[in-house]
């Protein structure tokens, strides 16, 4: 499966942004899918995830209540909406999906197979 993630850009903090990831090249319906991302000097960390029908969610602590994964399987696309943006969030963020597991939400890098090329965030105080 390809993945390619865009909806990134420039924002003041409290802001809002919609993350978009369009998958193509297998049945979508059948990954788990998650949102990680990378600041620059630091590791790759999970965000949020959703199972392959959508029924189970989770995100990390960091964003708990501020952020939300979402996926629509007719239009093969996984969604993050990002509300109430801190400059702590700024990183590049990146779409992963899992086919081995994609009946759980995987907070794992190596529960994922795919990867997109990711898309950058910046919060500005």
């Amino acid at each position: 499966v390809q993945l390619q993630a865009s909806g990134g850009g420039l924002v003041q903090a409290g802001g809002s942004l919609r993350l978009s990831c369009q998958a193509s090249g297998s049945t979508f319906s059948s990954h788990g899918m998650g949102w990680f991302r990378q600041a620059p000097g630091k590791e790759r960390e999970f965000v949020a995830g959703i199972s392959r029908s959508g029924g189970k969610t989770d995100s990390s602590e960091p964003v708990k209540g501020r952020f939300t994964i979402s996926r629509d399987n007719a239009k093969n696309t996984v969604y993050l909406q990002m509300n109430s943006l801190k400059p702590e969030d700024t990183a590049v963020y990146f779409c992963a999906a899992s086919f081995r597991l994609g009946a759980f939400v995987n907070t794992k890098r190596r529960q994922y197979e795919y990867w997109g090329q990711g898309t950058q965030v910046t919060v500005s105080s």
